[in-house]
């Protein structure tokens, strides 16, 4: 599927370290990026690739340490500029060494190359390119989380695997499947392959938890059986008492857009067939959904006014307190989390009302880092996610407008929005029933 016929990359044991034959062949991350920002300041294309290519030609050395400062080059540069032109003819030699190295190299460079291709998703945007990078890593991803890998690695292919499904699913299965990887490292119990019951470290957890969230977001307007939702959202309601505090506020999140979706509202279901439960089944529905509801609320308002103890980090117990607040304003009051970041200029504003946009825009700035700012002025396919409009014929360079987009990525975008309108119509329609 449009591999490359260079898929030669070694990884070599014990390789972690830069020599100076590896800073010869492709220098520092810096110094490569510093190249590629020359290049852009010249906008001469052929320099543009020149410079590409000598990162990709690193990704075939057999020392990985060389392929280890061409990946933190790529992704420097990913995070730096739009290289939607530069990488549409070279994505699926791209992916294939990005693969290839969450396969046979180190834990370093699998954490690095799994970011790389999440990066490289969110460039090319929607359409028939980043679904193959999504079918094309999937394999690699759940392999990783499947063998319960180091803790990093682990981390890095559950925010590449959110990021893939996210920009290159086309239907509710394949988006589906990643959902159930991710739960099964929540909640192993549930996995298919467990000898021994595993339990994922406090920071794995927490980062698995965030990417099903944010995955979560996108099944709005598709079809859903409130009664399989009553295991998982019993399940989450047990990890508000955990004793990690990024578990309990990632749990909290998951639960606020469950409320948001209306999983745990039977009554949002017009008939039995809705729900896939008859009769009384769906009367002892109702009654553990609502008691589900009572507990959920009582735990969020007590983390939401929970005492500091000594030693207690300030900052984290009050991002806690806050975030609880904002979920018990939700359930009792109907009260959306509203949030507002300056983009450029005076006009141009992102704005969320919502905690699918909430979680989203969270997440984009997570995996995004430093370049979130860059891509959601400048990459088409955030602007159509939060519905940011700007004056691009006046802001960018003639080698950076994107002016006309293929029919998929304008579907793609009429749908993200669609699913948005229609979870805002539920939340008000269950508003007016109470």
């Amino acid at each position: 599927m449009g591999k490359s016929k260079k898929s030669k990359v070694r990884a070599a044991a014990g390789d972690d370290l830069l020599d100076s034959s590896d800073a010869d062949s492709v220098g520092s991350s810096s110094t490569a990026f510093s190249d590629l920002s020359i290049s852009y300041a010249t906008e001469n294309v052929n320099s543009h690739e020149f410079v590409l290519d000598k990162y990709i030609d690193s990704l075939y050395e057999k020392r990985g340490a060389t392929r280890e400062a061409a990946l933190a080059a790529l992704i420097d540069a990913f995070e730096s500029f739009m290289l939607d032109d530069l990488v549409e003819n070279k994505y699926a030699t791209l992916l294939s060494l990005f693969n290839t190295s969450i396969k046979k190299g180190s834990t370093k460079e699998a954490c690095l190359a799994s970011r790389a291709i999440g990066l490289l998703s969110i460039t090319l945007g929607a359409g028939s390119s980043s679904h193959e990078t999504m079918v094309e890593s999937h394999p690699q991803l759940s392999k990783v989380l499947q063998t319960w890998s180091d803790a990093s690695k682990m981390i890095s292919a559950l925010d590449c695997l959110a990021i893939v499904t996210f920009v290159g699913a086309t239907d509710l299965a394949e988006t589906e499947l990643s959902l159930k990887a991710m739960w099964d490292v929540i909640h192993p119990k549930s996995g298919s392959n467990v000898g021994t019951v595993r339990k994922p470290k406090p920071p794995v957890l927490a980062a698995a938890l965030s990417a099903w969230t944010f995955l979560l977001t996108t099944i709005g307007s598709w079809r859903i059986n409130t009664d399989s939702w009553k295991e998982p959202i019993a399940f989450l309601s047990t990890l508000l008492g955990a004793e990690d505090r990024a578990v309990r506020m990632a749990a909290g999140e998951a639960l606020a857009l469950c409320f948001e979706l209306n999983l745990l509202d039977v009554s949002a279901c017009e008939d039995d067939d809705d729900t896939g439960v008859a009769g009384s089944s769906k009367s002892k529905l109702f009654l553990d959904m609502q008691a589900l509801k009572a507990k959920i609320s009582g735990l969020a308002s007590n983390l939401s006014a929970e005492a500091g103890g000594k030693g207690a980090d300030k900052k984290n117990l009050s991002d806690q307190r806050d975030l609880f607040q904002r979920i018990l304003d939700f359930v009792k009051y109907g009260e959306c989390p509203e949030e507002s970041l300056k983009i450029a200029g005076k006009r141009d504003v992102l704005r969320v009302s919502s905690w699918s946009e909430l979680i989203q825009l969270n997440f984009f700035k997570h995996f995004l880092g430093r370049g979130f700012l860059k891509h959601v002025k400048d990459n088409g396919l955030l602007q159509d996610i939060f519905s940011i409009k700007t004056d691009k014929a006046e802001t960018l360079s003639s080698s950076d407008k994107k002016i006309f987009r293929s029919g998929e990525e304008k579907g793609r975008a009429l749908k993200l929005n669609k699913d948005r309108r229609q979870a805002q119509e539920r939340k008000n329609a269950a508003l007016l029933n109470e």
